[in-house]
């Protein structure tokens, strides 16, 4: 076939008459064109045979010391499963060391690793042969490192470095808060600060409504990129019956806070409206009502509040405490003075707070006793009565006076960190993000 032509194809067709002699010469001619292109790509190509030589050279590697130093040791980290136990965690991270395995299976020093938690890491350092040089476990905010001294360990354990972000969620009440806030996926103690928060304003035991909504802005702790702890409330909305109830945090000067409105009132009143934080109403206040012990009527000077045996029960407000001790029907009982014409009387108590003694401060919200049966009861509650100029007053209705709002001189201050969280509780109100992490 001669090269220098390339229009031989073209004539071959135009001597076809019909497409089937057309599709003919095609199939015949097709493949010859192809082996012309392929070697016509590179003619005159001279290929030489290559001499392959193996090269074989011994490399000597360093012996490993069984003191290897830090930066020659292997780090391995593993993560907790459930069921797991030191020597199963020891296993998977290589520690072969006998020594270590017993000292932190059995010394008193090395308890707190023991208490292992599923989805925690723990990190460890070896020798090549198995032998631990240190490990270290963090677990909710503790830094526990044991090191190697020679044939003996040293345990040090140490507030671990914790990450703060700040997290933001919302939830809608269905049954109670703490329903709510576990569907939010809310800690216990984020629940409890909004409960508090709003103690003066909405009363937990009686005011919830079904639909009532809430939305938080809150501190969170990592370690590792893992949550171990939640901080202080920074701002919260409460919409109770359709009434949205605002507070943000704000932080004085000499370091004392308090949670305000946005516009720099303290939501606090000078008075907690109740004493626990969850309970229910069992017994309130009346002029008649029927004593369940003696069996008759007389009047009833104060509410009482199902709960627990145990309940810690709560200061309402800043006080001296005038008496503690046992009184008649009350049994234990606690009473405070607040400034100068407000007393308040805990009854029923199973036992008193730590350090409360006649004479002791107490601040609002302190714990100044526990719910119990003892004196004239039936069962497990608290008798609480409120009273002004020793006439008693119903707790759940009498006008509480308010705390100091912001003054003209902090006024500034609040405002830059008031209006940035009062965005956010906005972006809240219509959002829906109890299921986001």
């Amino acid at each position: 076939m001669d090269q220098a032509n390339p229009i031989v194809p073209e004539k071959l067709l135009r001597l076809a008459r019909s497409k089937a002699v057309r599709r003919a010469v095609l199939a015949a001619i097709l493949p010859f064109v192809g082996v012309v292109a392929a070697f016509g790509i590179a003619p005159d190509t001279v290929t030489e045979k290559l001499t392959v030589k193996s090269v074989v050279e011994e490399v000597v590697l360093p012996t490993p010391s069984a003191t290897a130093p830090a930066d020659e040791a292997y780090t391995r980290e593993e993560r907790i499963h459930r069921g797991d136990t030191i020597a199963s965690v020891l296993s998977r991270l290589r520690v072969e060391d006998q020594n270590a395995i017993r000292f932190m299976r059995s010394s008193a020093e090395a308890r707190s690793l023991r208490a292992l938690v599923p989805g925690r890491v723990v990190r460890a350092r070896t020798t090549e042969d198995g032998r631990l040089i240190d490990l270290r476990y963090s677990n909710a905010g503790s830094l526990v490192v044991v090191k190697s001294e020679g044939d003996s360990f040293r345990v040090d354990e140490q507030a671990a470095p914790l990450e703060r972000r700040v997290m933001m969620k919302s939830g809608e009440i269905r049954s109670s808060l703490f329903a709510a806030t576990d569907a939010a996926r809310l800690t216990d103690g984020v629940a409890d600060q909004i409960a508090d928060i709003f103690s003066t304003d909405i009363d937990f035991h009686k005011d919830l409504r079904r639909g009532d909504k809430f939305t938080v802005v809150y501190e969170m702790f990592f370690d590792g990129g893992e949550p171990v702890k939640s901080g202080k409330v920074l701002a919260a909305e409460f919409t109770n019956g359709g009434k949205p109830f605002q507070a943000v945090w704000f932080q004085h000067a000499d370091g004392q806070g308090a949670y305000y409105t946005l516009e720099g009132k303290n939501i606090k009143k000078a008075f907690l409206r109740s004493p626990l934080e969850f309970s229910r109403v069992t017994s309130g206040f009346t002029t008649a009502r029927f004593h369940p012990v003696l069996n008759r009527w007389r009047a009833h000077t104060g509410v009482d509040y199902g709960a627990a045996t145990g309940t810690g029960v709560k200061a309402t407000a800043d006080a001296i405490v005038d008496f503690v001790g046992v009184k008649g029907g009350y049994g234990n009982v606690v009473i405070l003075r607040h400034q100068s014409k407000y007393t308040t009387l805990y009854g029923h108590l199973s036992g008193f707070g730590r350090g409360i003694r006649t004479g002791s401060r107490v601040a609002q919200g302190d714990t100044i006793g526990y719910v119990g049966s003892t004196g004239l009861a039936t069962g497990p509650h608290l008798h609480y009565e409120f009273r002004i100029n020793d006439v008693h007053m119903d707790p759940l209705k009498v006008a509480m006076p308010d705390a100091p709002p912001i003054t003209t001189d902090r006024r500034a201050a609040f405002d830059a960190i008031a209006r940035p969280l009062g965005m956010r509780l906005s972006l809240l109100r219509n959002t829906n993000l109890a299921k986001l992490d």
